[in-house]
């Protein structure tokens, strides 16, 4: 991501009518990985929900947005300044409920590690540098980072 290069991945989730919902989770907890992720979401259906003061909050959805959440990749390059965002998907009992989500990530290859600029002997750096395809292999087998 330092020379420029991105890539996109596309996602799309769908999360049919639930008869039991309180037993099921549409997606469970996570952050994304990308640096940034672009979503958008097919209803007002209050399934996805972001945890924000030791508590799940429910997204408020306006009508055709495009949300931008803050990855992974973000957080390390500014050296835990932005924080990706800790998120969940609910299942609903009623309605069906699609997203949309483009992932903007670094190419495999790509070193990721906080910017030089943010780092010194007051702000070390908080995380490792390591190859966004090495990151991304960690955390898909949930090995610590």
């Amino acid at each position: 991501m330092g020379d420029g290069e991105v890539e996109l991945e596309m996602k799309i989730n769908m999360y049919p009518p639930c008869p039991q919902p309180q037993r099921a989770l549409g997606v469970e907890p996570h952050t994304d990985m990308s640096a940034f992720t672009l979503l958008q979401v097919s209803n007002d259906d209050p399934g996805r929900q972001l945890w924000k003061d030791d508590n799940w909050v429910a997204v408020n959805y306006l009508p055709n947005a495009v949300f931008v959440n803050i990855g992974d990749q973000m957080e390390v390059l500014s050296n835990g300044k932005y924080k990706s965002i800790l998120q969940r998907s609910l299942v609903n009992k009623k309605r069906l409920h699609m997203s949309w989500a483009v992932f903007i990530v670094a190419p495999h290859e790509a070193v990721i590690g906080p910017l030089r600029e943010l780092v010194d002997e007051q702000k070390p750096a908080k995380y490792s540098t390591k190859t966004y395809g090495e990151y991304r292999q960690h955390k898909f087998n949930k090995i610590p980072q």
